[in-house]
């Protein structure tokens, strides 16, 4: 594993922009306003040749632990368990405050490496506060501007007698972007992403996966902001060998219209991507609740996306008439969902763990079907038994010739018929022959796409 470098400061200080700035993606969600960062962010790291991964925490507030802000803290403690270095920021234009000087006893009753950085200081308003910070203990500070990219040289020398010498041996996930969709390996790492209404039991649920209160959870709605990435191995009962996953907690997504504070509105675009990044989407319930219409149109946009879709009924171990729950919420998904019949439903309880097995194990499944190829001799003799079976219509008295149909790409499958006269192609005949794909070539519940393509007049006027 690469060495892990941990960012700790309070509140407010700059580690969000200095996590972006080291991993060179605006990963973590940054606005003025404090206590933005609630989870611990993992992101790789390359400074000047230097590989590390990097870890954003929550600012350290001196509160009560049963409140928000004082298990934000628990969290940031333990991600100094296993780390090999700690960034400790402060705000070089505030000076030396009262926390940090707090935080600077509890890292030095620690035996992690610290390299104290007076972020901000930019021009010569951070000066005073540049001074001040050697009074904490941690020898000379790193003058740093994460915002303009300054002291990065400074950065590296300090950073690099901790980072040198420890095992850098590269065997993290291959980087984020699509796959190559000719090499699917169906043993490869999973991208689960957990998404649904704000207190739908998201960062619960995972957190009883991994077994481990890895995320900040509560029964405050809206906890989570940022989409976290975890990576897991999950043993699978059936095979009795582990499987690597990504799992991904997102945001809550409430109605359009509720959505009015800034902060909010990039937390939904952050989850908006991890969909997109994400090769299965499990949409969770609250079973509470029951479906409501904001769950129909995150499910949509996650199938608009080319994803593959599960839904799971969360709290099911508090649930009242489960059976008559679990029919009406598949009774609803046939209607609501009509693009896309047969989304695998599932029962689960993120406190008890029921269901859980079942929910990795189908998406494993799904996602095997969202990866599939159809040799292309199997995929036209289907589609010679299909006009067969149902010719296309004649609009007008002059038949509508479709030719042949070839599968141009996996993940999501994607499909080209083509053919003459496709204008005039009514959307009942296409979803006909989509729903065919889906039910005859072993393509379940996934979306599917079909594009119609006519061969070019050479006649034709330009």
């Amino acid at each position: 594993m690469l060495p892990q470098v941990i960012i700790i400061g309070r509140p407010n200080v700059g580690k969000s922009t200095l996590f972006n700035r080291l991993v060179g993606k605006k990963l973590a969600l940054v606005d003025d306003q404090p206590g933005v960062t609630r989870d611990r962010r993992f992101g790789d790291a390359d400074l000047l040749g230097l590989k590390f991964t990097i870890v954003d925490t929550a600012g350290w507030e001196d509160l009560d632990p049963e409140t928000l802000p004082g298990r934000m803290r628990q969290q940031t403690e333990a991600s100094l368990v296993g780390a090999d270095v700690a960034l400790f920021v402060i705000d070089a234009r505030a000076g030396v405050t009262p926390l940090d000087e707090e935080i600077a006893r509890y890292l030095r009753s620690s035996r992690i490496p610290i390299v104290l950085m007076a972020n901000k200081a930019e021009g010569r308003a951070g000066d005073p506060g540049l001074y001040d910070a050697f009074a904490l203990g941690f020898g000379e500070p790193v003058a740093f501007s994460a915002e303009h990219g300054q002291g990065l040289a400074d950065l590296f020398e300090a950073l690099r007698p901790h980072i040198e010498g420890t095992d850098d041996e590269d065997d993290m996930l291959p980087p984020e972007g699509e796959e190559d969709e000719e090499e699917f390996d169906p043993e490869s790492v999973l991208k689960l992403a957990i998404v649904g209404r704000p207190n739908a039991g998201k960062s619960t649920l995972i957190n009883k996966m991994l077994g481990e209160n890895r995320l900040l959870t509560g029964p405050e709605a809206g906890i989570t902001r940022d989409s976290i990435a975890i990576d897991w191995q999950w043993f699978d009962p059936a095979s009795d060998a582990y499987r690597p996953v990504r799992l991904i907690d997102t945001a809550g997504m409430r109605k359009k219209a509720q959505v009015v504070e800034k902060l909010e509105k990039m937390s939904v675009a952050d989850a908006r991507r991890a969909i997109d990044f994400a090769e299965v989407v499990v949409l969770l319930l609250d079973a509470t609740r029951g479906l409501e219409h904001q769950d129909l149109k995150i499910a949509s946009m996650v199938l608009e996306e080319g994803r593959a879709l599960m839904i799971a009924i969360n709290k099911w171990d508090v649930a009242e008439d489960p059976s008559g729950l679990f029919n009406g919420v598949r009774a609803a998904l046939e209607e609501g969902l009509a693009q896309v019949r047969g989304v695998p439903l599932l029962a689960v309880s993120a406190r008890t763990g029921k269901g859980l097995d079942q929910m990795l194990s189908a998406a494993f499944d799904i996602r095997a079907a969202w990866s599939k190829r159809v040799p292309t001799s199997a995929l036209n003799r289907w589609f010679d038994d299909a006009l067969a079976a149902n010719p296309p219509p004649a609009p007008g008295g002059r038949r509508i010739k479709l030719r042949y149909i070839t599968q141009a790409r996996i993940r999501p499958p994607s499909f080209v018929m083509f053919g003459t006269r496709l204008d005039q192609l009514p959307e009942s005949y296409r979803r006909y022959l989509v729903n065919g794909i889906r039910r005859e070539l072993g393509f379940d519940a996934v979306p599917i796409r079909l594009t119609l393509r006519s061969p070019t007049n050479p006649f034709a006027k330009k």
